[in-house]
């Protein structure tokens, strides 16, 4: 069956927001949790975290960044278009329990899928620290969802040009160096800044979840694309995970697999916008 976008909305540059049409997995999507689409025949699978999920519309909402030749295609489609594929949700759900103190920490496009994890941490008791990260101001995204569900919202900037200048690193080694208490961190988005997070968090022996960004195919194992080495042990980021013990994750590794098919996909992307620019051309 094909899956209906219901709405488009560019959240900064280069990225956007969808809302598509899709009853089953939305009902049975859970915080944590990914979908696989395609949007025609002869298209690339790729994962997509879920941001929201509107059980009693059906509805999915996805943010992404136009980094590769499939999001800039997708990033192409308007409300009414149909993607051929939205498989899931896929991935086990978060576990989500009364810690106490939790710090949320988003970088970038992973920012979307804290969202329900920090939601679902709030309802049952949670007090919850959340810190957003960018390259700029511009970049920002969805602190609107966040400001009524989190007890602090502390936001950064590589360049200053909003929150405190710097990383979200720097500010959770304030946190961490002022001596309160925290139970739990949650951290989302690029590699790198999940493994500063982690060996931030390692002396203080603070369990610390990262969710995996490692590159899928089919989303069930099947493949093993998504492998990752935790605790010395091969996993596979789509079915054992993609949240794990970020103590215990070789990020060295993660980051080398996830630059392994970068010429390609610079080639691809390239092509890709040529096509596109001949065909604008003709009309």
């Amino acid at each position: 069956m094909p899956y209906k976008i219901l709405k488009k909305e560019a959240l900064a540059p280069q990225i956007k927001l969808m809302e598509i049409e899709a009853p089953y997995v939305a009902r049975a999507a859970r915080p944590g949790q990914f979908i696989v689409l395609r949007i025609h025949e002869q298209g690339e699978r790729i994962p997509i975290t879920i941001g929201k999920a509107d059980k009693e519309r059906g509805v999915l909402t996805i943010a992404f960044q136009e980094v590769g030749k499939t999001t800039y295609h997708l990033g192409t489609l308007e409300a009414g278009d149909e993607l051929l594929d939205v498989v899931g949700p896929l991935g086990k759900p978060s576990e989500i329990d009364k810690f106490g103190t939790v710090v949320a920490v988003g970088g970038g496009i992973g920012v979307p899928l804290l969202y329900p994890i920090v939601k679902a941490l709030k309802e049952v008791g949670n007090r919850i620290i959340m810190i957003e990260g960018a390259r700029s101001a511009e970049l920002l995204v969805l602190e609107d969802w966040f400001r009524p569900i989190v007890d602090e919202l502390r936001i950064t900037t590589d360049d200053g040009s909003r929150g405190r200048k710097g990383f979200v690193s720097d500010e959770l080694r304030d946190i961490l160096e002022s001596g309160q208490k925290v139970d739990r961190v949650i951290a989302v988005g690029p590699a790198i800044m999940m493994k500063v997070v982690s060996e931030l968090t390692r002396p203080y022996g603070i369990p610390t979840i990262v969710s995996l960004n490692s590159i899928m195919v089919d989303g069930t194992g099947m493949c093993g694309a998504c492998r990752v080495e935790v605790d010395g042990k091969t996993m596979f980021a789509c079915v054992d995970g993609p949240e794990m013990d970020g103590h215990k994750v070789d990020f060295d590794l993660l980051m080398k697999r996830l630059d392994a098919y970068k010429a390609m996909e610079k080639e691809s992307l390239e092509l890709f916008l040529k096509t596109k620019e001949a065909s604008n051309a003709r009309g």
